[in-house]
């Protein structure tokens, strides 16, 4: 009972919910789901995890393990929204903009190919079921 009273206080949404069920998730599966968090700006554990169907807390842990793998401390996600560049005439200003647009253009690039390859991995374990 003391279970659900402090989940209740900490997120009532997913109180309600009955628990997830313990599962094994590949190493692949994980890289992926790292992948599609950190090359995705502005994006939230909350709705990768949801899209995924893995829990938010599990994903969040993958995301931060793997940057102490990595030796990263802080996020490296680009936060610059498409248009928010304003043009200035300091040329350090300038050079900092646009480097601010090559990595959001670069994480928009890892994103779509992550999604591409998770896709093709879908297809295919799909299409092995089938007897076409």
């Amino acid at each position: 009972m003391t279970d659900t009273l402090i989940l209740d206080l900490l997120d009532p949404e997913e109180a309600r919910r009955p628990p997830m069920p313990m599962k094994d998730y590949s190493d692949g599966f994980r890289a992926d789901a790292v992948a599609l968090y950190e090359s995705t700006p502005g994006v939230t554990y909350k709705s990768i995890a949801a899209d995924l169907s893995v829990n938010r807390a599990t994903l969040r842990e993958w995301v931060l393990r793997d940057r102490e793998r990595r030796g990263v401390t802080t996020a490296t996600r680009a936060t610059v929204q498409p248009g928010a560049a304003v043009p200035s005439d300091v040329p350090d200003e300038r050079i900092r903009q646009l480097e601010a647009r090559v990595a959001e253009l670069e994480a928009s690039e890892r994103k779509l190919a992550t999604e591409r390859d998770i896709l093709r991995k879908a297809a295919k374990y799909f299409a092995g079921g089938t007897n076409w």
